[in-house]
C-alpha cells in the first residue's frame, strides 16, 4: 500500500510540474515583452505552487520585490469589508434587506430609507456617486484634502437617488464606504480596529493592514503608471489621500496573506458553508454581482469553472484575486507597474497554462 501512494505522489507532482512550467512561461513572457513587475501566486487546496516576485517594489532605492514586500491592494479591501457584514448577517446582528437607516439613523442621503445593506453590498444602492464623476471631484474626494469620514459622507455620499435601489449595477466606493460606517455603529469601534480583531488577528495575517497617508509600513511598495506607447517608460502618478478610500480600499497584505485570507472564507473558517453560500450567490441581473466578489460560469478550453474575482486599482498599484470555487484554486496576481485590465488578461493566460488549455 505504501509503495502505491509513494507512486501516486510521484505521478501528482510529475503532473503538476509540467504545468507550473507553462505558467512560469506565460509570466516571464509579461515580464519581458510588457515589463510586468510584481507577485504571481498559484495554489490548489490551499497549498501554494507557485509563488515568484519580479521587478523593483521601489525604483527611487532600486529594492526588489521579495516575501517582504506589501502590496497596497485598493478594492480588495472592499471584500475585507463584505467579509465583516457576513460575519454580522451569521450572528444575527444585520438584516441584509434592511434599509441603510435601521443601523445609521443620522444618514441624509434620499437611500437611507429606501436602500438596503444587500444594494451596498453589490453596488446597486442608487445613489449619485458624487465622488467620482468627474475628475475634478475626484481629486477633491481623494486626492487634495483628508476627510473626517463623517465630513465625507455629507460631502459626497448623500446625494439623491438617481436609479431605484436594486435595479441597475454601479460601481462605486460609496456604498463601500458606508458599509464600513455601519459596521463602526454596529460594533462601536472604529472600522480598523474591527477589521483587526475579527479578521486580521485570529488569520495571523500579520503583513495586512489599513493604511493612513501619514503611516510608514516597512517594505511597502511604490505605484508606477505606464506611458500608453512604452511599457518601460514609467512614472509616479498624483498624490492620493488613502485614508480617504476607508473600507472601500485602504488596505495593504502580501500574496501569501492574501492566500490565508482567501481559504477562510471559502473552507468556511470566517463563517459557515451556509453564510459563504449567500455570499457568493450572483445577481445575473447586477453583473454577476455577488456580495463582495463577482461570480459566474466560465471556460478555459475545455475546463467549466465557477469562477469567483476580485479586482483593485489605484495609483499605479492593481490587484486581482480570482478563485475557482469548484476546483479550490486560488491565483492572486499583484503589480506596480500593470493595470487591471492587464491583469485581467494576464489571469485568463495563467489559469489556461495550468490547465493545459
Amino acid at each position: 500500500m505504501k509503495r502505491k501512494l509513494s507512486g501516486l505522489l510521484v505521478m501528482i507532482i510529475h503532473f503538476a510540474y509540467p504545468q507550473i512550467q507553462k505558467v512560469e512561461q506565460v509570466i516571464d513572457s509579461c515580464v519581458k515583452k510588457d515589463n510586468f513587475n510584481g507577485a504571481v501566486l498559484v495554489a490548489q487546496n490551499g497549498k501554494t505552487e507557485l509563488l515568484t516576485y519580479t521587478g523593483l517594489s521601489n525604483r527611487h532605492y532600486n529594492i526588489s520585490f521579495s516575501d517582504e514586500t506589501r502590496f497596497h491592494i485598493f478594492s480588495l479591501t472592499k471584500t475585507f469589508t463584505a467579509a465583516l457584514i457576513m460575519q454580522l448577517y451569521e450572528k444575527g446582528k444585520i438584516n441584509l434587506d434592511a434599509p441603510i437607516s435601521t443601523y445609521y439613523p443620522e444618514y441624509k442621503g434620499e437611500a437611507a430609507k429606501k436602500a438596503t445593506i444587500r444594494n451596498l453590498l453589490t453596488y446597486s444602492s442608487g445613489r449619485d456617486n458624487k465622488d467620482i464623476s468627474s475628475p475634478e471631484l475626484i481629486h477633491q474626494a481623494y486626492d487634495n484634502t483628508i476627510w473626517n469620514l463623517d465630513d465625507f459622507i455629507t460631502t459626497f455620499l448623500s446625494e439623491k437617488l438617481v436609479d431605484k435601489p436594486g435595479t441597475k449595477f454601479s460601481y462605486n466606493n460609496g456604498d463601500f464606504i458606508l458599509l464600513g460606517k455601519i459596521i463602526e455603529k454596529i460594533y462601536n469601534k472604529p472600522f480598523e480596529e474591527v477589521l483587526k480583531e475579527q479578521i486580521l488577528i485570529p488569520l495571523h495575517m500579520q503583513n495586512t493592514g489599513f493604511l493612513h497617508h501619514n503611516d510608514i509600513i516597512r517594505n511597502i511598495d511604490e505605484g508606477y503608471s505606464a506611458d500608453p506607447s512604452d511599457p518601460f517608460a514609467l512614472h509616479m502618478p498624483t498624490n492620493s489621500y488613502i485614508d480617504n478610500f476607508y473600507s472601500a480600499g485602504a488596505m495593504y497584505s502580501t500574496p501569501k496573506d492574501l492566500l490565508i485570507f482567501d481559504q477562510a472564507i471559502f473552507n468556511s473558517v470566517l463563517f459557515k458553508k451556509k453564510t459563504l453560500e449567500t455570499m457568493i450567490t450572483a445577481d445575473p441581473k447586477l453583473e454577476d454581482t455577488a456580495l463582495g466578489f463577482w461570480v459566474y460560469p466560465k471556460k478555459f478550453g475545455a475546463v467549466n469553472t465557477l469562477f469567483a474575482e476580485r479586482q483593485g486599482e489605484g495609483y499605479g498599484h492593481s490587484a486581482n484575486w480570482v478563485h475557482l470555487v469548484d476546483k479550490n484554486l486560488t491565483v492572486i496576481i499583484l503589480s506596480n507597474t500593470k493595470d487591471i485590465k492587464y491583469l485581467n488578461k494576464m489571469r485568463e493566460k495563467l489559469i489556461s497554462a495550468y490547465y493545459g488549455q
